[in-house]
């Protein structure tokens, strides 16, 4: 008899709760740590680009090699959940110590963050990678995998949803005046808040599709898993142009709202449409997921990519004409923002459902199974993302003439709605291109795989 792998609601809440934690974690540092380091500690803007390049691409090479550490982990607790508690306690000191309010200038504080910037993305790998790869070992029911998948990205979305709009305002009130002091207090907070959440997590999710204690994965074996399995290419891809696009939007959205839409330029005061703009995403973002299941049942997983990937466009290119036309208007603002992370609210789901599907293939083709590294290429590429975002952000900002806290020109204006608008559009467009001409695990496949892998197990 085909056996599938039920979870309850408990296991499938606590594991969402993970999540809720360490997006917090990321969130503070995606949206707030180019303007922190640019705006309230006058760092050069190419130097904070040139930074987040270096260390991301490093951290992003270091990703297979953690996943193949956590496949090759054998404790009573499991492989996954040893890694994502000392990953949690790790990463939440060096967030601390990364939005210290140190005194320090110059060259000291350029040292500084550069040494807990670099390790924060390190320690960030050692909890990231073995919480997602816990997706395909949770069950194996389609249904179930499609919940399971969804509901810690709503967790995620909730997380950013709080820290986008109500960040600045809670730096304000924990700075009472000093506003780097205020980014220290609110780091502490959210890494309490991240250790918390992940105890909760590994307290009640359990792996239950367990890989044989005698399977090891060698680096030679991590090469052959990455390199055979066919469909990786192509989920990497599509992750790749979608997380360039989402984070290169979502980093300067602070930039376009404060300097191009309301035009203000003191530290202080930023106005209401990056709060409204952040507000609304996290709420589209999480309407998106939840309705994922539900939509993809009735149209299918080829139409939901399409949707996934052109939201994003029609979203785009709705706010750069109405931000010429009516600049200021909050609901036009909310309007774009939910068509356009209602889009990414299905794709951040989707990855995750078609990276555990080709953890199966994986399986079925070449007979291992290999969670941790395949899912390991996920967040290299959400590194490699971000470097190259941080990159384009930060050497951008210096090619189109970029001031802090000062009237932009004109010319500065349409670089920023290009690199706003223009390329996360083109490179979202990209990824329906790949899944339609580079992905072949249709329906009708994947049942002959499961069925495949059931009866392996049965034997």
């Amino acid at each position: 008899m085909k056996e599938t792998n039920k979870l309850s609601f408990l296991s499938k809440l606590c594991f969402g709760i993970g999540a809720f934690g360490k997006d917090a974690v990321y969130a503070i540092v995606g949206t707030y740590l180019m303007m922190y380091l640019t705006d309230y500690r006058s760092v050069a803007p190419a130097f904070v680009g040139l930074l987040f390049m270096i260390a991301r691409v490093w951290d992003a090479f270091n990703d297979p090699f953690m996943g193949m550490i956590v496949d090759n982990t054998r404790t009573k607790w499991g492989k996954f959940r040893p890694w994502i508690l000392i990953g949690t306690v790790m990463n939440a000191i060096v967030l601390v110590l990364l939005f210290l309010d140190n005194g320090l200038m110059g060259r000291s504080y350029l040292v500084w963050c550069s040494v807990f910037y670099i390790l924060w993305g390190m320690t960030y790998t050692v909890m990231d990678i073995p919480y997602w790869s816990m997706v395909p070992a949770l069950t194996d029911d389609e249904n179930e995998r499609n919940q399971i998948s969804a509901i810690p990205r709503i967790f995620a979305s909730f997380a950013w949803l709080i820290i986008n709009s109500f960040g600045l305002a809670l730096v304000t009130f924990f700075g009472r005046g000093n506003d780097v002091r205020g980014f220290s207090v609110l780091a502490i907070i959210i890494s309490v808040i991240f250790i918390i959440s992940s105890v909760v997590t590994c307290l009640f999710c359990k792996e239950r599709i367990v890989t044989p204690a005698a399977e090891k994965t060698s680096v030679k074996g991590m090469l052959h898993v990455l390199f055979k399995n066919d469909q990786v290419k192509v989920i990497l891809g599509i992750a790749l142009f979608f997380n360039i696009a989402y984070q290169l939007s979502n980093s300067f959205a602070l930039y376009y709202f404060k300097y191009v839409a309301e035009r203000t330029y003191a530290t202080e005061g930023n106005g209401i449409l990056y709060p409204i703009y952040a507000g609304v995403a996290g709420f589209a973002q999480m309407g998106a997921m939840a309705l994922f299941p539900f939509i993809t049942r009735k149209i299918g997983k080829k139409l939901s990519v399409f949707l996934a990937s052109f939201l994003p466009v029609i979203g785009f290119a709705a706010l750069w004409i109405s931000g010429y036309i009516i600049p200021k208007n909050p609901v036009m603002v909310g309007i774009c923002s939910a068509i356009v992370n209602s889009g990414i609210g299905f794709m951040l789901v989707l990855i995750t459902v078609i990276l555990s599907e080709v953890v199966d293939y994986g399986e079925y083709k070449l007979g291992t199974r290999n969670e941790s590294i395949l899912f390991s290429m996920q967040t290299f590429v959400v590194k490699f993302a971000g470097a190259f975002s941080g990159f384009v952000s930060g050497i951008g900002l210096t090619v189109i003439g970029f001031v802090a806290n000062q009237q932009q020109s004109a010319w500065t204006e349409n670089g920023m709605r290009i690199i706003m608008f223009l390329i996360p559009a083109i490179l979202s467009a990209l990824c329906f291109v790949f899944y339609k001409f580079g992905y072949k695990l249709t329906p009708e496949f994947y049942g002959k795989i499961r069925d495949s892998l059931h009866g392996r197990k049965e034997q």
